[in-house]
């Protein structure tokens, strides 16, 4: 159990069954009446979020998460395949499960497996990966690091706007986290 005074960004909690994350809070004590505690929950789950009003020194059932370190090692049909690091154990998981960042998710990436009970809530990737530039247009001399943009298609398929400069061949980082071009490797 948790007080909702111990709130802060991060936090997971129980309610009704699944499981929130405190993205904000703020602690309130009006002049009349008693302190509350009003706080913005993302459902770690679904993806939605909820404004919710907790009175102050309420306890709530925080949420137990296991965090596992996996190595992602091949893709059958649709499953992707991770073994524990500890354990050497195989789990499968779908693209659902993993969400939208599996198009970063590369052979023998190391990720971390986020569990609640025995459902797979979230697989957190690096922030930044190091991929291959596999299609783009050609890059002409003279282009500059300032003169724009171009879209590109690294070897996992994702698309990513790249400088005007960078080539079919090239090797760069991308920030997992706002698919963004970091810098060539």
């Amino acid at each position: 159990m948790i007080s909702s005074n111990d709130f802060r960004p991060g936090v997971t909690i129980e309610l009704d069954g699944s499981v929130w994350r405190v993205v904000e809070f703020l602690h309130v004590k009006p002049g009349k009446g008693s302190a509350f505690v009003r706080t913005k929950l993302k459902n770690v789950q679904s993806g939605s979020v909820v404004e919710k009003t907790f009175r102050a020194g309420e306890t709530v059932p925080q949420a137990n998460l296991e965090k596992r370190t996996m190595q992602h090692t091949y893709k059958e049909a649709d499953q992707f395949v991770f073994m524990d690091m500890e354990t050497y154990e195989e789990s499968r998981l779908n693209s659902s499960q993993i969400g939208e960042r599996v198009k970063y998710l590369s052979e023998g990436m190391e990720v971390n497996v986020v569990t609640w009970g025995e459902q797979v809530l979230e697989v957190e990737l690096p922030n930044s990966v190091v991929l291959e530039v596999v299609d783009t247009d050609p890059g002409v001399k003279g282009d500059t690091a300032t003169g724009g943009t171009k879209p590109a298609i690294v070897s996992t398929g994702a698309q990513v706007m790249v400088p005007l400069f960078i080539s079919i061949g090239e090797r760069i980082k991308i920030d997992t986290r706002n698919d963004s071009y970091l810098g060539r490797e």
